[in-house]
């Protein structure tokens, strides 16, 4: 699946997007990758969505079992409480009899849910894609932040893209060394400095370098913090001015790692990064691992953030672009 593709010489209109289309052999990709992300959790609690609408008719007894379901799966009493009165609401409009049909309603649901936030599009498929797209990764210690950013440099590489990173996470002794080894793996430059540097120092030489290089990607790693860490979200606002000082509409993406497997602690760091650096989209990480998979209807519904990435394995490769539909016909295949 193509991430990047160099804008068209052609100008293009306002409201237009850069054709990114995927082919049908693309789309492929994504639906093997997602499916492969979400093996563990549709064998989980959301394996038992499907058998409740196994029976031809319902009952009450459904919308229960659907409820337990949906919070013991992360999804949340806002998100759950909001997707069963519309899907109810729909069923007595239409005067529904069949499971089939409300099974029906409920991916619907599920899809309109996910999809709201992705109207916007990212910057890089955006009509003014920037000359140099500045994108700057935040996320907690242990979400997989640095292995995310390699697979995206590695995905927009791949594609074309002139990419270079930043090592600002000089926090964490071994973070710099980290990112450099992910760096030699995908042929991809690495901005870094001693630890215990300034990390505004490191962003401000990173975005130098772009410069200097022409480069089409530059992507800049933080330290990992946690989100209720005052005196280290100020230091990531402090990042965020140093970018905007050369580049005042940068960082054109501010993209937050989540752990899948954390749950409703993921929505929290989701309402506290987008306070500090107003988040702009969602790296759902460890996809594969023991996550429950709600958590992306409650961070989309809750939070307005679309998920942009899913992790869909360890290697390298394993980053696919997130496709609702994808999403949600995997989970309830």
């Amino acid at each position: 699946m193509r991430f990047w593709r160099k804008k068209s010489d052609e100008p293009a209109a306002a409201s237009a997007t850069v054709e990114l289309e995927p082919t049908p052999e693309e789309m492929a990709e994504v639906h093997q990758q997602t499916e492969k992300a979400l093996e563990r959790t549709r064998r989980g609690l959301f394996g038992r969505i499907g058998g409740l609408f196994q029976r031809a008719d319902f009952d009450d007894d459904l919308w229960d079992e659907l409820e337990e379901i949906l919070l013991a799966s992360d999804t949340g009493i806002s998100t759950t409480t909001e997707i069963l009165e519309t899907v109810r609401d729909r069923v007595k409009r239409e005067g529904v009899k069949e499971s089939a049909r409300v099974h029906e309603l409920l991916h619907d649901e599920l899809v309109a849910i996910l999809e709201e936030p992705l109207k916007r599009p990212p910057a890089w498929a955006a009509a003014d894609v920037p000359a140099m797209l500045i994108m700057l990764v935040v996320g907690v210690n242990g979400a997989g932040k640095t292995t995310s950013i390699a697979k995206m440099a590695y995905a927009f590489k791949r594609d074309g893209a002139k990419v270079i990173l930043g090592a600002a996470d000089t926090f964490r002794a071994a973070a710099a060394d980290q990112l450099k080894v992910w760096g030699e793996r995908v042929d991809v430059r690495v901005i870094a400095h001693q630890p215990g540097a300034d990390p505004g120092a490191v962003v401000f030489d990173t975005v130098a370098a772009g410069e200097s290089a022409n480069a089409d990607v530059v992507i800049i790693d933080t330290a990992g913090r946690l989100h209720t860490k005052t005196n280290l979200m100020e230091e990531l606002k402090k990042v965020d001015r140093i970018i905007k000082r050369n580049h005042p509409e940068a960082p054109h993406e501010t993209l937050l790692v989540l752990d899948a497997t954390t749950g409703q602690n993921g929505l929290s760091q989701a309402r506290t990064f987008m306070e500090a650096v107003g988040v702009t989209g969602i790296i759902l990480a460890k996809l594969d691992g023991t996550a429950k998979g709600g958590i992306a209807f409650a961070i989309a519904h809750e939070t307005g953030i679309p998920v942009r990435f899913i992790g869909t394995g360890e290697q390298v490769g394993d980053l696919a672009p997130f496709d609702a539909h994808e999403f949600v016909d995997s989970l309830l295949a």
